[in-house]
């Protein structure tokens, strides 16, 4: 995922967290929910602040503050991503947490939902001092997290080689190869082929079927995407490949426009050989704001940026018929409120970037049984997984009568209550 700045809100994290919030609770009144059940909900199972010194290359100590929070186990492990960003504060993992508890459980994956950060900007460190420091909060989390208890991923800043730092560092603690502790791994240490790409591809599945159902031709499609990272690319990419029209796309050096298409391979081929890995200096464009891409006349906007790009201070702007989360919370509660009024379709985080916890799912299944599948079982199984919880979230927003968000919020916490319930309260 991309690093852009989040405009307008001063407390993105605060913002995600009452956003996710009031989602549970429009869909507790909705699912006329226990009063009890959903206070719990509310709250996070568990939460550790770590403090993590690292000494760097020139030789000096540093002090990071690292979180680990996992909102809910009751339908399985947790499993949500590690984040590296300047701007990681509490509220914001404990939000993501909740998402990522909803995420899994729209999905129906048997797990449940976590998150993790460190508050740092890893772009002022050298690769050296990047490992050290995954190492040490490795080390930190390590007491409340493991294959049966909570499974790390990559996200915003992180990625295969963080993961790969985090099982040796589990693995040389504990004495036994511990593969299954992460996912996202790279391949060669058993990643699950597919994982990559699984988020951009799960984004790009959910407009294609979007479209689809609005009847409207990918041909006569124009899409831009806010982020131009991991998720963004892939969906750039799998969205041209189905004959839309990518005009617009940005990362952290700006924004690029172009009316008649941009070439989104020779895009992703100049960010791997630019040197800053950006798309700075991308010919046959025309440079925009990020303010510009977001309120560009589309037929799809995709922000797969960081949380908090629309709020009610910019969604006024927002000209696309169709909004697509490619990132988690991209759109705040009052935003969301303001578009759906204009009669603008929203296709919420939770189902439209699952994509990538779905796969991740599959990884660890994998990691577990030392037994893995090949690329076209992955997109299969990826597919099936994705329609089936499409499918269910567009019947709830039918009976209902009420936004996809809501709907899929409707369908992931029926499920979690449900879980717990069954299970009974300990003790």
């Amino acid at each position: 995922m991309t690093v852009l700045k989040v405009p307008s809100a001063a407390n993105p994290g605060h913002e995600l967290l009452q956003s996710a919030l009031a989602q549970l609770d429009r869909a507790a009144k909705a699912l006329n929910l226990d009063p009890g059940m959903h206070r719990f909900l509310q709250q996070s199972e568990r939460t550790l602040i770590v403090a993590l010194p690292v000494t760097m290359d020139a030789g000096h100590l540093e002090v990071y503050t690292g979180y680990r929070v996992q909102h809910s186990t009751g339908r399985g492990p947790g499993k949500g991503g590690i984040r590296f960003h300047p701007s990681v504060t509490l509220e914001e993992v404990q939000g993501l947490a909740m998402l990522m508890t909803f995420k899994c459980a729209v999905t129906d994956l048997p797990l449940g939902g976590a998150k993790g950060g460190v508050a740092v900007d890893p772009r002022k460190l050298s690769s050296n001092e990047v490992q050290r420091l995954t190492k040490r909060y490795t080390a930190a989390i390590l007491p409340i997290i493991g294959p049966e208890q909570d499974i790390p991923a990559p996200d915003v800043n992180t990625d295969e080689q963080t993961m790969a730092w985090i099982v040796d560092t589990v693995t040389m603690m504990t004495g036994k190869h511990s593969p299954e502790v992460v996912t996202g791994k790279p391949v060669e240490l058993g990643g699950s082929r597919g994982r990559t790409e699984a988020t951009g591809r799960g984004v790009a599945f959910v407009t294609l079927e979007v479209l689809r159902r609005q009847g409207k031709e990918p041909a006569e499609t124009r899409v831009a995407i806010q982020g131009f990272g991991n998720v963004g690319s892939v969906t750039a990419k799998s969205l041209a490949a189905a004959g839309c029209r990518i005009v617009a796309i940005s990362d952290v050096s700006g924004g690029y426009a172009a009316p008649d298409g941009i070439d989104v391979a020779r895009a992703i081929e100049h960010v791997r050989s630019n040197p800053a890995r950006t798309l700075e200096g991308l010919a046959g464009v025309t440079r925009i704001s990020n303010a510009e891409l977001l309120a560009m006349d589309v037929d799809v906007l995709v922000p797969a940026a960081l949380e908090g790009q629309i709020t009610r201070d910019n969604a006024h702007e927002i000209r696309a018929r169709i909004i697509v989360e490619g990132a988690n919370g991209p759109v705040t509660a009052e935003a969301d409120r303001l578009l759906a009024d204009r009669g603008v379709l929203i296709v919420p985080d939770i189902l439209a970037n699952a994509g990538g916890v779905v796969v991740s799912y599959f990884e660890w299944v994998q990691s577990r049984a030392q037994f893995y599948w090949e690329l076209e079982e992955v997109e299969k199984r990826l597919e099936i997984y994705m329609r089936r919880a499409m499918e269910l979230v567009l019947a709830k927003a039918t009976v209902y009568d009420c936004p996809l968000r809501e709907a899929a919020f409707i369908v992931a916490v029926e499920r979690v209550a449900s879980a717990i319930t069954k299970r009974g309260i300990f003790p």
